[in-house]
């Protein structure tokens, strides 16, 4: 056995092979790469761009010209924040343990990300951060958004979203339109051939060039610098635009199906096989299939400490899912991660649907069709407050998880601005 474990090693000469690739001034892969940066400016450029789009006071105004009315919102989540009308976590555990809480020990060294999906509008915020208040809730430390970017630049969703995330101190990932559903695909239409999609999803032939172009606009426009990723063209892609230089990072989608230990070892050996001098990566995540179990999380978090990607790669499994048209339900894996959020660090939990026993009550369940449908039409057919109400049933998922965790000592991320 230990004589048949030395073929796996790689040579120099291999090495030198993929190298001659990457530096073959003839190679289009690689020139057409170059071309699209090229059209933004020097990788120094873009990262100056990107950071003056992202701040405070530049997203401010980009609101104002699109929805002032959001400025309202906005300045109404700094007031709360800044009175510390949110509950701290040290209050939340009390809340949850009474005074068990004051002996225990929580393992902050494994704590659980609390993470949500979708949310699809701004004003659906200030809905969550108002029952958090009430209820002495958590609020979500990552936000996943799967809206359309064109529909919420325009209408000032884009700018006061990711101005709302620095309010709260939380991250989130964006969607961007360069994707299956977008017509890149000409022989799939749309949600209703959703299925076709799972066979080669997102950016055939010359649409993964494009995906990198429209992830450029959004950064040096609005410093949107975390997407999500769906093929392993862009996926390719990222590695390589970070590698020039260009501080993106990204998330692997569950759509490409990371279902087992050596899927996880493909992923991260492009990672660390891309990595800069300096070890980092844009990988900063990747949603597991949603078949994974806790084995399969385990054995790759081996390697992922390995390369030294512990700290930099989140585990984001999905412990809901909408109730339709994405899996079999009922689909709850709260307990499962309970048992492995003591031993495996750097896990998200995320919540893509409210409970299955809740989901299934409501008029209108939750249901992943939902975000391709274009806003004025959600509107003109009176779903608008369905939809809400589907997003405040995660946020209720999301706050069971944390309660699950806190009563076995485990310890969580809310969002950190307003958590203390």
């Amino acid at each position: 056995m230990t004589d048949l474990r030395q073929r796996f090693q790689l040579s120099p000469q291999r090495m030198d092979e993929i190298n001659a690739v990457f530096l073959a001034p003839d190679m289009d892969v690689i020139n057409d790469l170059l071309d699209v940066v090229a059209q933004y400016g020097t990788p120094e450029e873009i990262n100056a761009k990107a950071r003056q789009a992202r701040t405070y006071e530049n997203l401010l105004e980009k609101v104002k010209t699109t929805e002032p009315e959001y400025l309202t919102e906005l300045k109404w989540l700094e007031a709360q924040r800044d009175a510390g009308a949110f509950i701290s976590v040290a209050d939340y555990r009390r809340k949850i343990l009474g005074k068990k809480a004051e002996t225990m020990t929580f393992t902050d060294d494994f704590a659980v990300t609390l993470e949500i999906s979708a949310l699809q509008y701004f004003p659906w915020l200030r809905a969550i951060a108002e029952r958090a208040i009430d209820q002495g809730a958590l609020m979500p430390a990552r936000f996943i958004r799967v809206r359309k970017m064109k529909e919420q630049e325009a209408d000032g969703d884009l700018a006061a979203v990711a101005a709302a995330m620095q309010i709260v101190g939380a991250s989130y990932v964006e969607t961007l339109d360069t994707k299956g559903t977008d017509g890149s695909n000409i022989h799939l239409g749309g949600p209703e051939t959703i299925t076709g999609y799972f066979g080669g999803i997102g950016q055939p032939n010359g649409h993964a060039l494009k995906w990198i172009d429209e992830f450029l606009y959004y950064y040096t426009n609005y410093g949107v610098y975390q997407v999500l990723n769906i093929n392993p063209g862009t996926v390719f892609l990222g590695y390589m635009l970070h590698r020039l230089g260009v501080d993106i990072e990204f998330k692997i989608s569950v759509f490409m199906g990371n279902d087992n230990p050596y899927a996880g070892l493909w992923t991260l050996l492009g990672a660390r096989l891309f990595a800069r001098e300096d070890g980092s990566s844009p990988l900063i995540g990747f949603n597991w299939g949603n078949s994974a179990n806790n084995e399969t999380m385990e054995k790759t978090a081996q390697f992922r400490k390995a390369w030294g990607f512990e700290d930099r790669v989140r585990f984001e499994h999905h412990i809901t899912e909408t109730y339709k048209h994405i899996v079999l339900q009922p689909y709850n894996r709260r307990d499962e991660l309970v048992e492995l959020a003591d031993h495996v660090a750097n896990i998200s939990a995320k919540h893509e649907g409210g409970d299955p026993d809740i989901d299934q009550t409501r008029q209108h369940p939750s249901d992943i069709l939902d975000y391709f449908r274009d806003k004025n039409e959600i509107i003109a057919s009176g779903d608008w407050d369905a939809l809400q109400a589907n997003f405040l049933d995660k946020f209720d998922s999301l706050n069971t998880t944390a309660q699950a965790l806190t009563e076995k000592g485990l310890s969580f991320i809310a969002a950190k601005n307003l958590h203390s």
